[in-house]
């Protein structure tokens, strides 16, 4: 099998998996905090991703990457590259955010902060992807398309 095709069936493809459950808790709880209780677009996507992280650390550890590594020694990883991927994909947003409201002063404030939110939260998942497979879970072989 190619890298790419060991890629799609393996550790990546649970990743989304798992991705798309906490991506659904994590997502929701930001746009609820935005929306019902009127929080700051930051306060809003650190809670959701706050609330999200919790899911995504114990089914990424468990399903994604088997890890066995201690939760002491691979918690503290976890939430580095979170916050790591959470500054910079939601700092990226918000500043094109903030461009599209200076080229697009129509469009209403609420609405590039929504997009801000979505496209966000697909960088954050790109490099959380790739900062829990490189840092927080690394192994050093691969068995069955599978890291070990």
């Amino acid at each position: 099998m190619n890298k790419l095709s060991r890629l799609l069936t393996g550790s990546f493809a649970c990743f989304l998996l798992v991705g798309l459950l906490n991506t659904l808790v994590g997502l929701s709880a930001s746009f609820m905090l935005f929306n019902w209780l009127h929080l700051n677009y930051w306060a809003s996507t650190f809670g959701g991703n706050t609330i999200g992280a919790i899911v995504s650390y114990f089914l990424n550890r468990t399903f994604t990457f088997r890890s066995t590594a201690r939760v002491g020694s691979s918690w503290w990883k976890f939430g580095l590259v979170i916050l790591l991927c959470y500054g910079l994909s939601y700092g990226a947003s918000w500043g094109l955010a903030s461009l599209a409201a200076a080229l697009f002063p129509s469009i209403p404030e609420t609405w590039l902060h929504n997009a801000a939110i979505l496209a966000g939260n697909g960088l954050y998942t790109i490099g959380n992807y790739f900062g829990h497979k490189l840092f927080t879970f690394r192994t050093h072989g691969i068995e069955e398309g599978r890291a070990t």
